[in-house]
């Protein structure tokens, strides 16, 4: 019995919330279906999935963010890789696309506007997560 992501390194993604808006980012070249995410990157030796996160996120868009927790981990279903999924908060800075060899652009999404942008839809603690500090009067 094989693993084919075992000897991969895992994927870590920042959910970043800010102003009733979640942080995504359209990838220069498609992964299959996947062309919008959150911003994510692979996890390097003896990092942890929440340190990951940041780091990306200030590699990729250049916002200064705190992990607040992880919200779950899974198999990607559309590209097989492990993938952790953190809780952000912004701490400092305004989001542009610094990663201009792996990005295109970025956008605030509202939560209405998710379906548009990943229409196969996301991992389910990562859309109750949105659920609830989408809401409206969420803090």
């Amino acid at each position: 019995m094989t693993e084919s992501t075992s000897a991969e390194p895992g994927i870590a993604a920042a959910v970043v919330v800010r102003g009733g808006r979640v942080l995504m980012v359209q990838r220069r070249i498609a992964e299959g279906e996947l062309s919008w995410q959150f911003p994510a990157g692979e996890i390097e030796a003896g990092e942890t999935p929440e340190a990951a996160a940041v780091r990306e996120t200030a590699e990729e868009v250049g916002l200064a963010v705190k992990a607040v927790g992880l919200l779950g981990e899974r198999v990607h279903p559309k590209t097989g890789r492990r993938m952790s999924y953190t809780a952000c908060e912004v701490v400092s800075g305004a989001a542009t696309v610094v990663d201009t060899e792996e990005l295109a652009e970025l956008a605030w999404v509202t939560c209405e506007q998710i379906a548009e942008f990943v229409p196969y839809g996301l991992f389910e603690p990562v859309q109750a997560h949105l659920d609830d500090r989408l809401r409206p009067g969420a803090v």
